[in-house]
């Protein structure tokens, strides 16, 4: 078994700055979760259209006057995306001061900052081609479903800015990740899409009882939106089987105690994520409980994303069968 090589010691000024930049990066990968969060509360809450089919200004305003709830709450969300995208810019301008020519926290921060601009692009799609509020079209669907894989390449991508950066001779070596780990992404990105396309269903057409749910599911003259929302708990429990493999067996194979312990939190959060979709099918998805089962997905995300990075890390080697 190979132990775990520890870089040379780093001049004091040169480890504060390392230091300094990893947690703003940390804090910029938080700042998006939330942003994420609070998107899909626009989505919830039927507030996608409250500063109008207006883009980027609210109602023809900077700032709009006597605003109702609905243009808050967007309102509210343009201005984070907002400080998100400055966040991310100024991370990408560090990065590149920061950072020697070569290095892949460069690489990463540009693909963030291109997410980022794609992620703001997409947002006024949503507006300006009014797949907002009421539409049921599925257009929308497939918008939203390419909406979150962008979303989550962004939050990929700022997690590996942050892992880089908490060790300078962290590399990502892509052709070393396990392949059971690209199918892990590859399978968490379904689920993901999938649950997005059924929480849309849930917004624009609420179930009264778990059994009037599941009969509206059946009907042949249900819209397509609803049979569709079927899929993802189908799909949920057989990405719960396969990630809870990724986070067990593989890391068993892996020298570094870190990426043990991010397949144990995989494991720990695969399970909590289960237990609420159940709760959220058992209470008729309130805008609540869909909230806090998107962010848990979007920590899954992460520690997947560590994971995998982890068993491909400088120093990590599998051991011997």
């Amino acid at each position: 078994m190979s132990s775990i090589t520890s870089p040379a010691a780093k001049p004091h000024s040169q480890a504060a700055t390392d230091g300094s930049f990893r947690d703003y990066a940390r804090g910029v990968l938080a700042l998006s979760v939330i942003v994420i969060v609070w998107g899909a509360f626009v989505r919830a809450s039927h507030s996608g259209d409250g500063c109008g089919g207006h883009w980027p200004f609210c109602n023809g305003q900077v700032i709009p006057h006597a605003p109702q709830a609905g243009t808050v709450i967007e309102y509210l969300h343009r201005l984070s995306s907002g400080t998100a995208l400055l966040a991310v810019f100024v991370l990408c301008f560090l990065a590149w001061r920061q950072f020697p020519r070569g290095h892949q926290i460069r690489l990463f921060s540009v693909l963030s900052l291109g997410c980022i601009l794609i992620e703001g692009a997409l947002g006024a799609g949503l507006v300006v081609f009014g797949l907002v509020a009421g539409n049921a079209s599925p257009a929308r669907a497939i918008y939203l479903s390419a909406h979150l894989t962008n979303t989550l390449v962004l939050l990929a991508s700022l997690t590996l800015v942050a892992w880089l950066a908490g060790d300078r001779a962290r590399v990502l070596r892509s052709r070393q990740i396990p392949r059971v780990l690209w199918a892990a992404l590859g399978i968490d990105l379904l689920v993901s899409v999938t649950g997005v396309i059924a929480a849309l269903g849930d917004t624009l057409y609420p179930a009264e009882s778990i059994s009037g749910g599941i009969a509206q599911d059946f009907l042949a003259a249900s819209p397509g939106l609803l049979r569709l929302r079927l899929m993802h708990p189908l799909i949920a429990a057989v990405a719960a089987l396969f990630l809870l493999y990724a986070g067990v067996v593989l890391p068993r194979r892996i020298t570094s105690e870190a990426v043990r312990k991010a397949g144990a939190l995989l494991v720990i959060l695969v399970l909590i994520q289960v237990m609420a979709g159940v709760i959220n099918v058992w209470l008729l998805a309130p805008i609540w409980m869909q909230l806090a089962h998107l962010f848990i997905g979007s920590m899954l995300w992460i520690v997947l994303v560590v994971l995998t990075a982890g068993s491909a890390g400088t120093g990590w080697q599998s051991e011997p069968a």
